[in-house]
């Protein structure tokens, strides 16, 4: 009973999808093919049946729409189907907020720092939040596009529909992993190019990255923690410690204070996600490396 109830619970998920993306025929096809799992005189399967009719009144509104229109325009009818289909898909990849968020991030830094940092900048924060949708969507779950939000950040929204802790940090570590590969780009850029707007662009977006590893408030080190136990945080604890005395980087300071509070809250699990451990000390190394061996381009112009 428990594997049919389950059965049917993803059959009906996923026509709600259908649906929600007016793709009537295949919720229709969805549903029916949910009727041979139910007797036939149960009341679920007469609202299935009810719900399939009302779904074939629709499918037929939207066909005699669709003739009324092939008919007033005759030969030009395909070219408008065209321009529909692809304002709905501008639609969906630059939904209201994002395009306003992304506007309103590169004037922010364009003002700030000239033009080509704000680009390169809002691409590395794209990619930073990307890694997130991602890891999402991979796992079967709902995700938002990126919203920016200038001067402040970035962030995706997502429904974790009793995600599993290590799912969760694999989710939120994500983010740093797309961004350190998205500074090693600006890095070969830098290298190529000699251009030092690369140089700047790669050491803020591992600069960036590291301090989202912070276990405190909204970071993402914050939701990856849950997933380790009072043991991996003191081995992260320990870790960074050590990493600011070889790197003499501050930003290792706030981590390991982070790191240190986490390790009195009640939010520790029993069982520590080994996975978790490895990527979030790697990403340690990897991003701390990168800020001691590449120059900070604002000290330079100190100097």
């Amino acid at each position: 009973m428990l594997v049919y109830t389950q059965h049917l619970n993803r059959i009906g998920a996923a026509a709600a999808r259908a649906e929600q993306e007016d793709r009537l025929a295949d919720a229709r096809e969805l549903w029916l093919s949910a009727l041979p799992w139910l007797p036939e005189d149960a009341s679920q399967a007469d609202q299935i049946r009810q719900h399939i009719a009302s779904l074939e009144g629709r499918q037929q509104a939207v066909d005699d729409r669709q003739a009324k229109w092939k008919k007033r325009l005759g030969p030009l009818f395909p070219l408008f189907v065209a321009a529909v289909k692809l304002k709905s898909f501008f639609f969906l990849i630059f939904k209201l907020k994002f395009l306003l968020g992304f506007l309103g991030y590169f004037a922010l830094y364009w003002a700030l720092f000239g033009w080509k940092f704000a680009l390169g900048f809002i691409a590395a924060i794209l990619v930073h939040e990307m890694g997130h949708y991602v890891a999402v969507r991979r796992r079967g779950l709902r995700a938002d596009l990126p919203v920016l939000l200038p001067g402040l950040g970035a962030y995706v929204r997502w429904y974790s529909e009793g995600i599993t802790l290590p799912d969760l940090a694999a989710i939120a570590l994500a983010g740093p992993v797309w961004g350190l590969g998205a500074a090693l780009a600006c890095l070969g850029l830098f290298a190529w190019t000699h251009q030092p707007v690369f140089q700047a662009l790669a050491y803020t977006g591992a600069l960036i990255n590291l301090v989202n590893l912070i276990p405190v408030l909204w970071f993402d080190g914050a939701q990856a923690t849950y997933a380790l136990n009072r043991l991996g945080r003191g081995l992260l604890l320990v870790s960074c410690v050590l990493f600011f005395g070889l790197m003499h980087e501050g930003v290792f300071l706030f981590l390991a204070a982070g790191m240190a509070w986490r390790m009195f809250t009640p939010d520790a699990p029993q069982e520590n996600s080994v996975r978790t451990l490895t990527v979030y000390l790697a990403l340690l190394i990897a991003l701390g490396a990168f800020l001691y061996f590449v120059p900070d381009p604002g000290a330079i112009g100190r100097r």
